[in-house]
């Protein structure tokens, strides 16, 4: 990815990059978005972006397979989160939710995380410490709770579910306290120009709205001029 677009990928909130996908694409209806309310560990770090090091893991019962295995397959999941193309993002979905009990993401594993390079964490399950989290490593989550249970990863680099999203791996994932989306990689090219367009395009109802003396009437101009230059 080119480091201009990545810079501006970073400055937007996830909507703007919902509506400028639509721009990009000269369409209504992109739909690669998640569903339902998350939470994120600090509304105010901004965006993360990066492309997508999956995994699923469980935490309501122990696990039934050998320790051995278990164990392998851990060092299995971090020697694949320090890999691959940056930036990434951890996009790790809990299987059992809607009852996850298992905070993965707490101090040591985002501050693991963090060290391994990755920019973030998004994931349907269970964040902790949120006082104690590292700063520039955001977490996007299902839920806040006390316990890891007995958390334990299943399955590495394997596609993923989180609030109705569905996401591939190395799939490029923009996220932040709203939720997140899948970016198409057909609408990279032309993606810079699009957020530009829709920000202008916004401008001409949020210009005249802020200014002193706003009335229907120039409302009704400004929104006029609205309609025929957006999406």
């Amino acid at each position: 990815m080119e480091a201009d677009l990545l810079n501006l990928l970073k400055t937007v909130d996830t909507p703007t990059v919902c509506n400028a996908i639509e721009v990009a694409e000269g369409r209504r209806g992109f739909n690669r978005f998640t569903r339902g309310t998350m939470l994120s560990s600090d509304p105010t770090s901004g965006a993360m972006v990066g492309f997508a090091r999956t995994a699923r893991i469980s935490a309501l019962a122990p696990p039934t397979e050998p320790a051995d295995v278990i164990k392998a397959r851990r060092m299995d999941y971090y020697r694949h989160m320090s890999e691959g193309p940056r930036p990434a993002l951890a996009v790790v979905e809990d299987i059992d939710y809607p009852n996850a009990i298992g905070a993965y993401w707490g101090e040591i594993n985002t501050t693991v995380h963090k060290g391994l390079g990755l920019s973030g964490a998004l994931t349907n399950g269970v964040m902790r410490d949120l006082g104690d989290l590292p700063d520039g490593f955001p977490v996007v989550a299902g839920s806040v709770g006390p316990s890891h249970g007995f958390v334990h990863v299943r399955e590495i680099d394997t596609p993923v579910r989180i609030f109705g999203l569905d996401i591939h791996p190395g799939e490029l994932v923009h996220a932040d306290r709203h939720g997140a989306l899948v970016i198409p990689a057909a609408v990279m090219p032309d993606l810079a120009e699009a957020i530009r367009k829709l920000l202008d395009t916004e401008h001409l109802v949020l210009g005249p709205a802020r200014e002193p003396g706003f009335t229907f009437e120039k409302f009704e101009a400004a929104w006029a001029a609205f309609e025929r230059a957006r999406t």
